[in-house]
């Protein structure tokens, strides 16, 4: 007798969306408390700490859901299929804001790191604040940024799920 397999593809959804709403409601909390152009380790740290929470939640859910069995490769599926529907979630959130709900906020970006940088770097002559400000932009366009978001989601989604399978894999003992 056969067992029913439950799909990858449906944890992914699922979890994915959550991680697209978490993804969302702190975008939304930072705008709230004036903190949406801050560039921190602690921000960072607390959205790759939402991304490996929803991961491995999603992988353990599913190797709950296939009688306590996992392997690295579903996991893996799990996994990416998560970082990349939250990423997508993300990321049209992303768009809407930076062209509906603050419509100014790349250019306010690129002033608040234009700041940053000469705060942090004083001695900087005016030729080399002029060469990063245009580098900067070269790099600061919404379609541009999205794609390297989408890029770094799935190579964190990758890491998380290969380490978060390597942890819960758990696969039919062979007699």
């Amino acid at each position: 007798m056969e067992k029913n397999q439950p799909k990858t593809g449906k944890f992914a959804r699922v979890y994915g969306l959550v991680l697209g709403i978490l993804t969302i409601t702190f975008a939304v909390m930072l705008y709230i408390a004036g903190l949406q152009y801050e560039q921190s380790l602690a921000l960072f740290a607390v959205n790759i700490s939402i991304m490996i929470g929803v991961i491995v939640f999603g992988i353990y859910k599913f190797r709950e859901a296939n009688n306590n069995l996992l392997t690295i490769s579903e996991a893996i599926k799990v996994g990416i299929g998560i970082a990349l529907i939250g990423a997508i979630i993300g990321i049209i959130y992303q768009m809407i804001f930076i062209n509906i709900i603050e419509p100014d906020f790349m250019t306010n970006m690129m002033a608040a790191q234009k700041a940053e940088m000469i705060s942090q770097n004083p001695g900087m002559t005016q030729d080399e604040i002029d060469a990063a400000v245009k580098m900067m932009e070269n790099f600061s366009g919404p379609f541009l940024s999205a794609a390297i978001g989408l890029i770094s989601a799935l190579f964190f989604g990758l890491i998380i799920s290969l380490l978060g399978g390597l942890i819960l894999k758990k696969e039919e003992a062979a007699y």
